[in-house]
């Protein structure tokens, strides 16, 4: 199980492996944590989420693209359910989860940065989404050795280290 530590600040600027996308189904960028790494990374993201998304990504799935011009090596995209527009099965949160570590694991990647994947504009309640991403990382083998979930503000962040205890 690898460590699990709860971090305030922006995920552009992790040093980490890879960081996480909450994208959405086209893959071709947006708002949000989605809109922020697309600009911090640059052209490349966008062109490489072309390459290899060209029909988009389901949503609960996960696949990765270049950091671009972040500190990152990799971006691993998944896609959130929308809780706002009715997408309420929380398997599918979980499956973001449990993917993107998948995926780092394809990649060698032994640190990650999450953000709370759909917890922003697609509606999921906060302490819900904390909580499935504390458990569903817990429960997942991976050879990931470092989880960072970064929160954008104080009280988030004091949620996250809150249900980490």
């Amino acid at each position: 199980m690898p460590s699990i530590t709860a971090v305030r600040g922006d995920i552009t600027t992790q040093q980490v492996d890879a960081i996480v996308n909450a994208a959405n189904n086209a893959m071709r960028g947006g708002g949000g944590v989605d809109g922020a790494i697309h600009r911090a990374g640059g052209p490349a993201v966008l062109e490489d989420c072309i390459a290899r998304f060209p029909d988009g990504l389901a949503t609960g799935d996960a696949g990765w693209t270049t950091g671009g011009d972040l500190p990152s090596r990799w971006v691993i995209h998944t896609v959130g359910p929308n809780f706002a527009a009715g997408q309420r099965d929380r398997s599918l949160l979980t499956s973001c989860y449990r993917r993107s570590l998948e995926v780092a694991d394809e990649l060698g990647a032994r640190s990650v940065a999450f953000p709370l994947i759909s917890a922003g504009i697609y509606g999921w309640p906060k302490g819900d989404a904390i909580a499935a991403a504390v458990e569903t990382i817990r429960a997942t083998r991976t050879s990931v050795e470092e989880v960072r979930i970064v929160a954008f503000d104080q009280a988030t962040r004091a949620q996250v280290a809150a249900a980490l205890d």
